[in-house]
């Protein structure tokens, strides 16, 4: 059997997790690495497997390895040009999130592989846990749902928004960089929430009431309160910080008229009908794994590029010109310790906005701005 060919662009950062995981399945008899890429000099934790070209060029890349795979593990806005080169190499995909930072750019990603018999995987890994799959076909067993939520509390200091100089930035050269809270570090969970929602039955995205905020002078939000409509009428309602107090790994939830139940996406705990205590379900499928044995037994995506159209409409709704900018807390509504910033009381908080599905603003919380109102665009 023919040895799936992967390659590596972005190969620095969050790649470096790319090349561990490239280098299990190798080991394994999987795939065979093909090159590596990354516009600066690779970080040697882990070291480069003797006989692997590396490249500064994702494109002589392409043109000298010709690879089956390519992952993509570079800054958002530079998604969509390296993944129509590599579409146009003959490539399948690899998305790291978020995927690209437009419904046009979803929709030209998604004619170029159609037109070339290629496939995308994104990068949603939470997606492949089978805590996951027990959240989702628990769904049905709840009753009429009165709102799914998520929220998550993490806390991210000064060293974070200095890590790159996209970092809480909103565009660079004129195009949308996409790190806030909600479409980055913490895109998992609105990704989880929303595909909870489309497993429910609760149709497309409609309509998106924020209130977003930043603790330092960023262009993005750090800490956000969302609630999204559904076509069906129910309400998604998404509360999530950087700057955060007691740690929250991601948390979503589903009530209804017949029970409750709840998914930590992270650690793939849940707490199902019936159940006492949240619990651990062990196995979480590896989303390149998944894709080669798409292209060599025909397995099934489980993230494909089309399952993540909602997230994208959420995206270009947060992105768009016009939607004003996060709002600046004060000093008395921000805790600074050194290069580290929390809000007071914010955890409380979060846990009162997926219990009430109210919005800080709706509760007179006295640093909360005015939400802004977005209809969401036709995925």
């Amino acid at each position: 059997m023919t040895t799936t060919t992967v390659a590596l662009i972005g190969a620095n950062g969050h790649g470096r997790w790319h090349r561990r995981r490239i280098a299990e399945i190798e080991a394994a008899g999987g795939v065979r690495l093909a090159g590596l890429a990354d516009v600066r000099p690779l970080e040697t934790d882990p070291p480069v497997p003797a006989g692997v070209p590396v490249f500064s060029d994702h494109r002589e890349l392409l043109a000298r390895t010709g690879p089956d795979v390519v992952v993509i593990c570079t800054p958002p806005h530079t998604h969509l040009p390296i993944a129509l080169d590599a579409i146009a190499a003959g490539c399948d995909l690899l998305l790291e999130k978020p995927p690209v930072a437009s419904l046009a750019a979803h929709h030209t990603l998604t004619a170029s592989l159609t037109a070339a018999g290629r496939v995308c995987q994104v990068g949603f890994q939470a997606l492949g846990s089978a805590a996951w799959r027990q959240f989702r076909d628990a769904l049905p067993t709840l009753g009429a749902l009165g709102g799914i939520t998520a929220t998550a509390s993490w806390q991210r200091d000064d060293v974070y928004y200095a890590r790159s100089p996209w970092a809480g930035r909103r565009s660079v050269a004129g195009r949308p960089v996409i790190d806030g809270a909600l479409i980055n570090p913490l895109a998992h969970a609105v990704m989880q929430a929303l595909a909870g929602a489309r497993a429910a039955g609760a149709g497309r995205p409609r309509q998106l009431v924020a209130e977003r905020y930043r603790v330092r002078p960023i262009e993005v939000e750090d800490t956000a309160f969302a609630r999204i409509t559904f076509d069906s009428g129910l309400h998604l309602v998404v509360a999530v910080t950087l700057a955060g107090e007691d740690f929250v790994a991601g948390e979503i939830a589903a009530r209804g008229t017949a029970g409750r139940a709840v998914l930590e996406y992270p650690t793939d705990r849940v707490l199902l009908p019936g159940d006492d205590e949240m619990r651990t379900v062990a196995g979480r499928a590896d989303l390149l794994t998944n894709l080669v044995e798409h292209r060599t037994a025909g397995t099934p995506l489980l993230v494909p590029l089309q399952a993540t159209a909602d997230f994208t409409a959420v995206l270009e709704a947060l992105t768009l010109p016009g939607v004003p900018a996060p709002h600046l807390l004060d000093d008395a509504a921000v805790l600074v310790e050194g290069p580290k910033r929390t809000i007071p009381g914010v955890n409380d908080l979060l846990r009162k906005v997926v219990e009430t599905m109210a919005l800080p603003s709706e509760m007179g919380v006295p640093w909360a701005a005015a939400p802004f109102t977005q209809r969401l665009p036709v995925t």
